[in-house]
């Protein structure tokens, strides 16, 4: 591990890796089936065994990956990999759509069950769309901090306006906004321009990086062998196969880079996430398979030189290969 790979959750005090696991992907059929091959109990155990293995100490799940199907498939294998409440951290979201901020006291036993033995760590909303206002919900998270039930408080696909409502309210509780989740990537650079990652700068709040590969387009595999983008989920087909000859150029500086470490294209791409901006993103890459969980560990034991993080700034942005 380098130095730089463990650092704190915004002002929770709490330590992540810079790389953690997303856990979309054990969601089951519901939600996951349109960008995920299916994994049993069997695949869902390695591959967590195989991030901890690798150094990560923390997972990311949600109330609406499989509606508790993640989260008890990641309480599960985390059991069966030997882990206490202790050793391991889990963030969790709560899903806001047509719900007022209420639920989220309403809900909050259920996620507790759910990744029971262990503790929620961090809290979540998932998106800006509750029926109640910012104040409202960051009041009831504040009111579970205090509850001890939860540890920490974030936020996720917040504006960088909503960010500092959030911010704000929580600061007049006493509580620290730890972290704003978002979609981040060398091929998705619109946090650099909509404020949202100078925001997050400014207040001293911790950025997690979902999608960081961008579905895995990243890896150079689809460039390699385009056509093998017509096998994918349906949805994860429709994001990758207009970005693959748009990305091309990009995905060669990539390639070049990697191979004077040794790593691959999307380790690479990893280590830049996670170091070109001080120690303010961390990423939370899914895995579907234990080599891939092994392989995005991995991420953290070497670093890109400056000059290589600045050339791969320079032709992502060039690029303007924005996601849609």
């Amino acid at each position: 591990m380098t130095p730089k790979s463990v650092r704190t959750l915004g002002g929770s005090g709490i330590s992540v890796t810079s790389v953690g696991l997303g856990s979309w992907q054990f969601s089951g059929k519901v939600i996951g089936s349109a960008y995920w091959k299916q994994l049993n109990s069997v695949d869902i155990n390695d591959i967590v065994a195989a991030a901890l293995e690798g150094g990560i100490n923390w997972f990311d799940t949600a109330e609406l990956y499989g509606f508790g199907r993640s989260e008890k498939a990641l309480a599960r294998a985390l059991a069966a990999a030997g882990k206490t409440p202790d050793q391991v951290m889990i963030a969790t979201k709560w899903f806001p759509a047509f719900r007022p901020a209420v639920s989220i006291k309403r809900t909050i036993d259920r996620r507790l069950a759910n990744v029971a033995p262990f503790e929620v760590g961090l809290h979540q909303v998932h998106f800006a769309n509750s029926l109640s206002s910012v104040e409202k919900q960051m009041d009831v998270m504040a009111d579970l901090v205090e509850q001890g039930k939860i540890k920490a408080v974030g936020i996720s696909n917040y504006s960088a306006t909503l960010i500092r409502r959030a911010h704000r309210r929580l600061r007049q509780r006493g509580v620290p906004l730890a972290a704003v989740q978002t979609r981040y990537n060398l091929l998705d650079r619109t946090i650099d321009q909509n404020g949202v990652l100078d925001t997050a700068k400014e207040l001293g709040i911790t950025v997690i990086a979902y999608s960081p590969l961008q579905l895995g387009l990243l890896s150079g595999k689809y460039h390699r062998r385009p056509e093998t983008v017509a096998a994918l989920p349906y949805m994860r087909r429709r994001v990758i196969r207009p970005l693959v000859e748009r990305s091309r150029r990009l995905l060669h500086e990539l390639e070049e880079i990697a191979a004077g470490h040794n790593v691959t294209p999307a380790q690479a791409a990893l280590n830049w996430l996670i170091n070109a901006h001080g120690e303010t993103v961390v990423a939370i890459p899914g895995a579907t398979s234990a080599d891939q969980a092994t392989r995005n560990a991995e991420a953290m034991k070497f670093q890109l030189s400056a000059a290589e993080m600045a050339h791969l700034d320079r032709v992502s942005r060039a690029a303007a290969v924005i996601a849609e």
